[in-house]
């Protein structure tokens, strides 16, 4: 059985599908955010349930999708512990598995391209990211990169595993889709056949541009995709929508700061059983989106949220991760009502992951909506 194979084209970034036959229970590895709608159409045509968002590392070409993806397919994010992505669900370790039905990904701990990278081994095949590309390697000029450390993951930890073993990359420039394990030991050039000496050589003299989207990229990436503005620019100003239909995005301290001053009110979008899990937003008004199971549109949505805005209220509106806040915002401005999208939601907050699985001990954005 073979990995489900998607590129995109701007960033030559390959995202994998994998999924259990029995279950129909998927992952996805590195997604991409301007390839949302092709990865949820493949699940659709697959008949898959989306359990795992993965990433191999904080990518610096291209923004990824994955908490979008989980966000709209009730799926966990998981990346590498040592990358940063705070917003991830599980922090992975060097052996840890994911599982879906019953299939399970092994992680690899790979650095060099950067610090955190993971490479991601199920059945005989192996993801590599950009640890080991086909007749290459990434690169190791930023982002905590290390030429020692990527040739010993190289050479120690992926040449380990058998000679058979296909060789999935992250990306590939040249219309080249997988290699083995055993190819990649006896022909990459970068690789095969030289020490750590002049491997390092060989990097230390590529070169390389920046890449193009690293400044936003990176920072994006650490919030799982959910956060572009993580330098925190233009925090308590509204910003044009980005895909239209409603009156704007808001940072969360511009909606706190609306909300105290009476100009607003904080509508929670989640679902009743989010609530009663995660934990309760002291002060907003509990209207779901859709509800469990099923995730079925709210028939008293709309009675819920043109009460909410009596007497010309605008509307700030919450979710998990800024996904169904953005559909709910749409159908309230529909309704004549001015309506707002507070950006990323609980998950686009880095500091909450402390308190993440413990029931009622959400803190959103360091700002007081907290019930303990």
């Amino acid at each position: 059985m073979k990995p489900i194979q998607l590129f995109d084209p701007d960033s030559s970034t390959y995202t994998y599908v994998l999924f259990d036959q029995s279950t129909r229970e998927a992952v996805i590895i590195d997604p991409v955010e301007e390839q949302i709608e092709r990865d949820l159409a493949c699940l659709r045509e697959y008949g898959l349930k989306l359990v795992w968002t993965v990433e191999t590392h904080a990518h610096a070409d291209h923004i990824t999708s994955a908490g979008k993806l989980a966000e709209m397919a009730g799926a966990r994010t998981a990346a590498p512990a040592g990358c940063g992505i705070g917003t991830a669900a599980v922090q992975l370790q060097h052996g840890d598995t994911l599982s879906f039905g019953g299939e399970s990904l092994r992680a690899l701990q790979t650095p060099g391209h950067t610090a955190g990278s993971m490479s991601f081994v199920w059945r005989d095949h192996v993801f590599t990211g950009d640890t080991l590309l086909i007749n290459g390697c990434g690169r190791t000029d930023f982002q905590s990169g290390s030429a020692q450390d990527l040739y010993h993951s190289i050479t120690q930890v992926l040449f380990a595993l058998p000679d058979y073993t296909s060789v999935w990359p992250g990306h590939d420039y040249q219309g080249r889709t997988h290699s083995t394990i055993g190819q990649e030991k006896a022909s990459n050039a970068r690789v095969a056949g030289r020490s750590e000496a002049e491997f390092v050589a060989i990097m230390e003299a590529l070169n390389l541009p920046k890449p193009r989207r690293i400044d936003e990229a990176v920072p994006a990436n650490l919030t799982s995709g959910l956060r572009h503005d993580a330098d925190g620019a233009l925090l308590m100003q509204p910003r044009p929508p980005a895909k239209g239909g409603y009156a704007g995005d808001v940072s969360p301290q511009l909606a706190w700061q609306w909300v105290q001053s009476g100009e607003a009110a904080l509508v929670d979008v989640r679902t009743d059983a989010e609530r009663e899990w995660v934990g309760f937003v002291p002060g907003a008004i509990p209207l779901a989106w859709k509800q469990w199971p099923g995730m079925q549109p709210n028939p008293q949505f709309d009675a819920g949220i043109r009460q909410a805005a009596e007497g010309g209220l605008k509307l700030v509106l919450l979710c998990r991760s800024g996904v169904r806040s953005i559909a709910a915002a749409q159908r309230a401005t529909e309704l004549g009502l001015e309506a707002y999208n507070i950006l990323e939601g609980f998950e686009g907050d880095p500091d909450a992951q402390a308190q993440r699985g413990r029931r009622g001990g959400w803190r959103f954005h360091g700002l007081p909506w907290r019930q303990n």
